[in-house]
């Protein structure tokens, strides 16, 4: 999708140089271009043990302490191997005695298996979210360097991503927790390495690196470091253009659509009769409404964004309303009842608050078709209705918080925040920039 140019201010792009600057230079120039932070800024940081991520809290360390803030390691055992809780133990006290403050997560119940990578990856970034959430930590630094981009850029390419994946990983994402920076995307890790021996600080080399039953280590080994600038360069020319599109669509979204707490969105189409929206931003709002990790693919959408016209799709229903529509859960696509309590986020998309202690036996569900009963005092139209979360206790319904409905005793001070894990228009990607690049080459 077309849109404004941006310029290098807009698009925010890390440009560390890891050859011809001094590597703590090149980390303070990705910081800055990573901000902004508080004047005394707490920085945490994901720390394994190896190479690059006890570089990256060395880094992090000196560069917060010029600055008048603090940085918090945060180490992650997660199991899998018999070594792993003392190596794990070993880096918290190397951590330490190099002055930064470290905790220890464990990963329970993490067992070997099929995509045991990808769900420890998962396992991985949870405890770390939520141990930033506990603390109240806004920025969470990742030791990525310029060698797992090229790999993972690779491993897109194989796996026909579509032009988004081909950006590779973001130098900052926002998550609803905490912001996921990579300082260290343009630097190699050879640099790293160099860094910690000149400090004579050891690290430990986890052997799953070097499994080549993995496709990333099977890489790792054909690239043999070789590549590395070529693919980066892809990666950022990729990722600059994905930052246009998506700050493209966000500006559609702004004129266009309204996203209601009750967890669907109604388009405005104008002029009258007209009804096409772009892909991106239909992609966009189907992912958002719907709470799925990745939104539909392309071909999918094609003809529903030329004529945006009733429809169901991805878990989506679209439906006239006025001149316009209205996108909203697909009602049997909908989770089905879970265990109500503070936290819990029902249908992937719904988050419950409580100040008070539920009933035992409380569970969240759709209101279904006891939306019936409260169709004449709202204006909410059936199919969204139907798609509201409802407390019930048996065969009780307790509450409904959208529609202010208690029954008598049911519990007060209970709300349903709309909560996906993608907002429709949240905060642009961020690439890295790699040096030497042309203004001619970034655009």
């Amino acid at each position: 999708m077309g849109g404004a140019r941006m310029s290098v201010e807009d698009a925010r792009a890390v440009t560390p140089s890891c050859r011809s600057a001094n590597l703590v230079e090149a980390f303070a120039a990705s910081m800055e271009l990573l901000g902004p932070f508080e004047a005394r800024p707490t920085i945490a940081v994901a720390v394994s043990g190896g190479a690059d991520s006890l570089a990256l809290a060395l880094l992090a360390r000196d560069w917060v302490a010029h600055r008048g803030g603090q940085v918090q390691a945060l180490v992650v055992d997660h199991g899998l191997r018999a070594e792993s809780a003392a190596e794990a133990a070993a880096t918290v006290e190397q951590l330490g005695r190099a002055g930064i403050p470290a905790a220890l997560l464990d990963l329970v119940g993490l067992a070997r298996g099929p995509a045991l990578a990808e769900r420890a990856r998962i396992a991985r970034y949870e405890a770390l979210a939520a141990a930033c959430r506990s603390r109240g930590w806004l920025h969470l630094l990742l030791g990525h360097h310029a060698a797992d981009q090229a790999e993972t850029l690779a491993m897109r390419v194989l796996r026909q991503s579509s032009s988004r994946g081909l950006a590779g990983m973001a130098a900052l994402s926002e998550t609803r927790d905490v912001r996921l920076l990579r300082p260290l995307l343009a630097i190699e890790p050879a640099a790293l390495r160099q860094f910690l021996r000149a400090r004579e600080v050891a690290w430990v080399e986890d052997p799953s690196n070097r499994d080549q039953s993995a496709l990333r280590p099977r890489l790792r080994q054909r690239l043999g470091g070789s590549g590395s600038d070529s693919l980066s360069f892809a990666a950022c020319h990729a990722g600059l253009a994905r930052a246009r599109d998506e700050a493209a669509i966000a500006a559609e979204l702004a004129e266009i659509a309204t996203l209601r707490p009750e967890g669907f969105a109604y388009v405005a189409m104008s002029p009258p009769g007209a009804r096409r929206i772009s892909i991106g931003a239909l992609a966009a709002l189907i992912q958002t409404i719907s709470g799925a990790a990745y939104p539909p693919s392309t071909a999918q959408l094609v003809d529903l964004a030329a004529n945006l016209r009733l429809a169901t799709l991805a878990g989506v229903r679209i439906v006239r309303a006025g001149s316009g529509v209205i996108l909203a859960r697909e009602t049997a696509a909908m989770a089905g009842p879970i265990e109500a309590r503070a936290g819990a986020r029902w249908d992937g998309r719904m988050r419950l608050t409580s100040r008070v202690p539920l009933p035992k036996g409380t569970t969240i569900g759709a209101l279904g078709d006891q939306a019936a009963r409260f169709r004449k005092p709202t204006q909410l139209p059936s199919a969204v209705l139907r798609t509201l979360p409802a407390l019930r206790c048996g065969k009780d319904l307790l509450a409904v918080p959208h529609l202010s409905y208690v029954n008598d005793g049911g519990p007060t001070g209970v709300a349903f925040c709309f909560d996906p894990p993608r907002p429709a228009g949240g905060a642009c990607f961020r690439p890295i920039r790699v040096a030497g690049q042309t203004d001619a080459e970034r655009y």
